[in-house]
């Protein structure tokens, strides 16, 4: 039997928020290799780089080669497990305790709480159950007719406004009776459209003052009268 909808939904974002630093180049070094990967790496360094400097569909674009170049014509059944070991090694070894803290409080409210990564669903999912949250939004992998990836997207790559547009698509489908109380935690341009639509968006990067997300609350002012 499905939870009843809480009427308070606590957005997360996972890299940099609940866990530090990135971690898909870890992940992608897992899967294929440190050897394959920063090859393919330098190979795409210019598109990369291009990509991380200007964001948006340029960041997307170069991201999807990379998966292109390292994980096309790969099993789902083997990354799939492969990806469980590296999300909970990941996640025991890189959570951030208090965005990890936060999340627990929301949980104990009992909030809807929802994890919103551009990240590979394939571990998205692996973290989703290891916290107990209600669902988990990333970036879904496409599959060829024989069960292996394509190295491409299914769908948009989930940063940016793909999160809020998920997010937004997630609780549709929860059908809440009215506009639902949203909270949001983010570290970087990429969540700027998911804060700015939250009810009570809050920065948790390490960069503060000096951070893409400067313009919104930062989260120890939220936990400081608790």
């Amino acid at each position: 039997m499905s939870k009843p909808n809480s009427g308070v939904v606590a957005a997360f974002d996972l890299d940099g928020t609940l866990t530090e630093g990135g971690s898909v180049f870890k992940w992608l070094r897992t899967v294929a290799g440190p050897r394959a990967a920063y090859g393919a790496a330098l190979r795409l360094a210019l598109p990369l780089a291009v990509g991380a400097l200007r964001s948006g569909y340029r960041a997307d674009q170069a991201k999807e080669r990379l998966f292109r170049a390292l994980l096309a014509g790969r099993s789902f059944e083997d990354l799939t497990a492969i990806s469980r070991e590296f999300a909970l090694a990941h996640l025991a070894n890189h959570g951030r305790a208090p965005v990890l803290n936060r999340l627990k409080w929301h949980l104990a409210q009992g909030h809807d709480v929802v994890i919103v990564s551009a990240s590979p669903q394939i571990y998205v999912d692996v973290i989703v159950d290891a916290l107990g949250v209600d669902a988990g939004i990333g970036t879904r992998l496409a599959l060829d007719a024989r069960g292996h990836l394509s190295g491409g997207y299914l769908g948009r790559n989930c940063r940016g406004s793909e999160k809020l547009r998920r997010l937004r698509e997630w609780m549709e489908q929860r059908q809440y009776p009215g506009d639902p109380v949203l909270y949001a935690y983010g570290n970087s341009r990429g969540d700027c459209r998911l804060l700015s639509a939250a009810t009570f968006p809050f920065d948790v990067g390490k960069l503060g003052r000096l951070g893409a997300l400067r313009a919104f609350p930062r989260l120890e002012r939220a936990t400081a009268g608790e």
